[in-house]
């Protein structure tokens, strides 16, 4: 008996990171695609989780998450960005984001409704807009810069017939854009006019570099109380298996989410919750060395893609940098990324997989700096092979 996949998840098929990160093992390559750090994160951590396991913290945590994660994810709000959450009502405790995201389209949109997002978008966003019968609108960054067009925008809300969120991320996964004041303050506009929920993925908020300011849209006036907002421990203390997400914001808000939150996984992860607690707690001391050994590896990491004559675009925050291949005599880096482990032993992940249309990003390729120092040097090594 033949059982099909639902439709509405067909164009999804398997994501680019099972795919490379699995040719990455067949051929033993470099894995510069999927975007996980090959070192654990502070050891204060695991050693309060290991701590949590044997107290007896094993059994199934409140739904909304065991009360010091919520308290300290509260306060982390408050010292680093003046905003006010309820500790009870305004904080739902995930799965990671990506559950996150996807328990609020779930929670959010009817069928039939429409999700603006920006593109290339991360591969789940589709995916959860479409199991929630949604529709995703996006709205393009184009390279080299990736810049947000605000009249592209503004002409994608005043077309949207159903327009029901506005999904956002920033720090930007793929391409490494923080988005500034200026861009905010036009989204914030959109969403207001337009009577719009915003739905922001704030992962990489800690993993920002010099000269760039995270800024969390819930700040902006008028949009506290119509933004919900998700961040993880996943990225932020090098822990991405953990897969200990939140979001937080208005009651409303973080009820619908935790609608369709309680019927996916309900709750888990207890003794990693009270361990993210103790992270989260002092989260600045622990990021900024990691930020700092990013920044180096995004340094050596693109000054080698430039060498060979990769045309590099500007990485603000995040794991990643993305390279414009063409100059290479790329004309289609979906194929060229599936032949390059073989060629020189390294994988890297085609940008055109977060577009709607894979034209957009045909030439460009992403690459994770999330790694040993010594991984990226002997990467950029490989890398040279391509001169030749």
């Amino acid at each position: 008996m033949s059982v099909p996949i639902a439709r509405r998840l067909r164009p999804f098929g398997t994501t680019i990171f099972t795919e490379m990160s699995a040719l990455a093992l067949r051929t033993g390559a470099i894995n510069l695609g999927q975007g996980f750090p090959d070192t654990d994160g502070p050891a204060e951590l695991t050693e309060a989780a290991a701590a949590a396991l044997r107290e007896g913290r094993n059994q199934y945590a409140p739904l909304a998450g065991v009360p010091p994660l919520r308290a300290a994810i509260v306060a982390h709000q408050r010292r680093c960005y003046g905003l006010e959450i309820d500790p009870d009502d305004g904080v739902q405790v995930t799965f990671g984001a990506t559950e996150a995201i996807a328990s609020a389209m779930l929670g959010l949109l009817e069928p039939g409704d429409e999700a603006i997002a920006l593109e290339p978008t991360y591969d789940s966003y589709g995916a959860a807009v479409a199991m929630a019968g949604g529709v995703l609108r996006p709205v393009t960054l184009r390279a080299p810069d990736f810049a947000l067009d605000l009249d592209e925008l503004r002409r994608v809300a005043a077309s949207a017939r159903r327009a029901r969120v506005l999904l956002l991320n920033s720090p930007h996964n793929p391409t490494g854009r923080v988005l500034t004041r200026a861009e905010l303050e036009g989204i914030a506009a959109v969403c207001v006019e337009h009577d719009l929920v915003a739905v922001t993925d704030e992962v990489y908020e800690h993993l920002v570099f010099e000269g760039a300011k995270h800024i969390p849209l819930a700040t902006l006036p008028g949009m506290a109380q119509r933004t919900l907002t998700i961040s993880s421990a996943g990225k932020s203390f090098s822990l991405t298996g953990w897969k200990i997400g939140w979001c937080s914001g208005p009651p409303e808000l973080v009820a619908a989410a935790r609608a369709a939150k309680q019927f996916l996984t309900f709750a888990g992860g207890t003794p990693l919750q009270h361990a993210v607690a103790h992270g989260l707690a002092e989260a600045e001391r622990h990021t900024a060395p990691l930020t700092a050994q990013l920044q180096a590896n995004r340094d050596r990491l693109a000054s080698g893609l430039e060498a060979v004559g990769f045309a590099v675009s500007p990485t603000q925050g995040t794991y990643f940098v993305n390279a414009d291949a063409a100059p290479l005599g790329v004309t289609d880096a979906a194929s060229w990324c599936r032949e390059l482990p073989q060629r020189i032993g390294l994988v890297a992940i085609p940008t055109s997989a977060f577009y709607a249309d894979p034209a957009d990003g045909r030439t460009l390729v992403r690459f994770a700096f999330c790694k040993r120092p010594e991984v990226i040097e002997e990467a950029v090594g490989r890398l040279t092979r391509l001169a030749g």
